[in-house]
């Protein structure tokens, strides 16, 4: 059986990515809507094949249709979210999937009273060859068990290029709501644990005075019952960066220890999807970039079984509300306390 889907708001370029996802995996497009048209003009160029509607409610009431996918303006995807569900249908949202626990407790709500999937597309974790290699290699004992991992999320600010929602608070979430919610689901995933505490974070604008609603840079440290972590995400990648941002992630584990140098390993190595293992027998190199991808054909097979198979439905949930969590802790005393 194929999987029709449609796209409600691509204002993040993540949609893009979302939408490759799904259709590498089997799903056939069949619509999207945009409010802007400049933003539709060049998405529609793109995706030929779905037409763009003038109504989000052409797309909701479609009964063909079984999932709908987001990356509308960060404030405005939970209610997207909610209304899919609430017409039946499947959710596949950008990070953050939500920006305030009013929000966070209402998808909770309407998931469970509907039993429709919402997911979020944890790009850093699932897009990446290299974090799901690193994920397999766990899984087989690589590294014994893991007890600390350190995610970095470093971007490219790039100021020309950012929509005014980007620098309202209210509009994209906070720092570690927003870019954080990928560390917070990897450390939740390669911790193997369904939920984390927040022991402390932080947030600034060091940098950018003249945009006081940005968050240039956030950190955490956290914590399962058996495992610690540290996350900083921040908008101080510099312009000679060749990639949007060095991402890294370490996991030590008892026996050994994986680094990922995701999207470039400066001075090294050419590419991107590089994999370290250390261990007892020496130190190994990995080139990740043919590994498969397998989140888009899971999701697409709990689609049609029910099934949770992609990503566990509470890890999902709990991701956001460790990030929820550490906006919240990171926030107090601050200009942009809540």
């Amino acid at each position: 059986m194929t999987i029709k889907f449609a796209a409600i708001g691509v204002n993040h370029a993540h949609i893009y990515g979302q939408v490759d996802c799904l259709k590498r995996a089997g799903a056939r497009f069949v619509g999207f809507y945009s409010a802007e048209d400049d933003l539709a003009a060049t998405f529609g160029a793109k995706y030929p094949e779905a037409p763009r509607v003038s109504d989000p409610a052409v797309l909701l009431e479609d009964p063909s249709i079984q999932i709908i996918t987001t990356a509308a303006i960060p404030g405005d995807r939970a209610d997207i979210c909610l209304a899919a569900m609430r017409h039946g249908k499947d959710v596949l949202t950008d990070k953050p999937g939500m920006i305030s626990f009013a929000q966070f407790d209402e998808i909770r709500r309407v998931q469970k009273e509907t039993g429709r999937i919402f997911s979020v597309l944890y790009s850093e974790h699932f897009e990446v060859p290299a974090a799901v290699e690193a994920g397999n290699l766990i899984a087989s004992g690589a590294i014994g068990k893991v007890v600390n991992t350190i995610g970095m999320g470093p971007h490219s600010l790039r100021l020309n290029n950012r929509p005014d929602w980007f620098f309202t608070r209210n509009r994209y979430g906070g720092i570690l709501c927003d870019i954080a919610s990928h560390q917070f689901e990897q450390f939740l995933f390669f911790s193997g644990a369904m939920d984390g505490e927040v022991v402390s974070a932080s947030v600034a604008n060091r940098n950018n005075p003249h945009r006081p609603g940005l968050q240039d840079v956030g950190d955490a440290h956290v914590r399962t019952q058996n495992t610690t972590g540290y996350v900083r995400v921040d908008w101080y990648t510099p312009e000679g960066l060749p990639t949007w941002g060095d991402g890294r992630l370490t996991i030590l584990g008892t026996e050994g220890y994986i680094e990922l140098r995701k999207y470039v390993d400066i001075d090294g190595k050419s590419g991107d999807n590089h994999l370290f293992l250390v261990d007892k027998k020496g130190v190994h190199y990995k080139d990740c970039s043919g590994v498969e991808l397998p989140f888009g054909r899971q999701f697409l097979d709990d689609v049609r079984n029910r099934t949770e198979t992609a990503m566990p439905q509470e890890r999902c949930f709990n991701a956001m509300k460790m990030a929820l969590n550490a906006q919240k802790l990171a926030e107090q005393g601050t200009e942009w306390a809540q």
